[in-house]
């Protein structure tokens, strides 16, 4: 049996069917998708529906974590700002997957509620019940963004969980190894430090989707356009913690 982590996918649906093609999914996989499915992206729509039609498909065989993305769009059925917020960090795109062609400034002038009304109960089903905020195996653990390393992992911050960036990431309490997303390594490379692994890779900014294969170091890669190739973490690979640009400054 295989454990698979898929980085942020950010709607990037075509990368996504190219990659699961290029790793030859077997019914014995078990999928650890590290959140950030939505926004910025052209498919978040396709996206979902994947998830949860491989989910159905394959009981118990996928691990869907939640990210801060499907957080900001939990937060914008509140409306008002959160609702602004998420629409300028990849909503507006979110939105066009579901057939709202609208400008940001018509969106902002429809009650939210109407808006939201294109994404499908199924949809809200899956991102507001089923994502998980970490997942973990014998030898690894698997979280969106960080974790703080002395404490358990049920006893993470949310802040820590879908916002803190790879950073001078430091080796857990638990003596796993840590798998996580949310800082867009700027090599287009998972970015290796022994204790921890950051595998986005920034699908959704012209670069590729990764997933890694956590027993064997091996990983795969495909981008929107079709293209894959593959490797294995080892030391030309352990960019270090530097090497991250993180999620949340990109978007600015």
């Amino acid at each position: 049996m295989r454990t698979l982590a898929i980085g942020d996918i950010h709607g990037c649906y075509d990368a996504l069917i190219a990659l699961t093609g290029a790793i030859a999914l077997r019914p014995s996989d078990r999928i650890v998708s590290l959140g950030d499915y939505i926004d910025r992206g052209p498919d978040s729509r396709r996206v979902i529906d994947w998830l949860i039609d491989y989910s159905e498909a394959n009981p118990g065989r996928l691990f869907a974590l939640r990210g801060n993305h499907e957080l900001m769009l939990e937060g914008a059925r509140l409306g008002g700002k959160p609702f602004g917020c998420w629409l300028a960090a990849g909503g507006i795109e979110t939105l066009r997957s579901y057939g709202l062609e609208m400008s940001p400034t018509e969106l902002l002038q429809v009650p939210h509620d109407q808006i939201l009304a294109a994404i499908p109960d199924r949809h809200w089903k899956f991102i507001e019940r089923e994502l998980l905020p970490f997942h973990e195996i014998d030898t690894h653990f698997f979280v969106h963004a960080n974790a703080h390393p002395e404490r358990e992992l049920d006893a993470q911050s949310p802040f820590m969980l879908y916002w803190e960036l790879f950073g001078e990431a430091r080796p857990h309490r638990s003596g796993k190894v840590m798998v996580c997303g949310h800082s867009v390594q700027a090599s287009g490379l998972p970015s290796h430090v022994g204790h921890s692994v950051c595998i986005d890779t920034g699908a959704c900014r012209g670069r590729w989707l990764t997933c890694l294969e956590v027993e064997t170091g091996v990983y795969w890669q495909a981008n929107q356009a079709g293209e894959t190739r593959s490797g294995r973490l080892d030391a030309s690979s352990a960019a270090g913690s530097g090497s991250g640009i993180g999620d949340g400054e990109e978007r600015g």
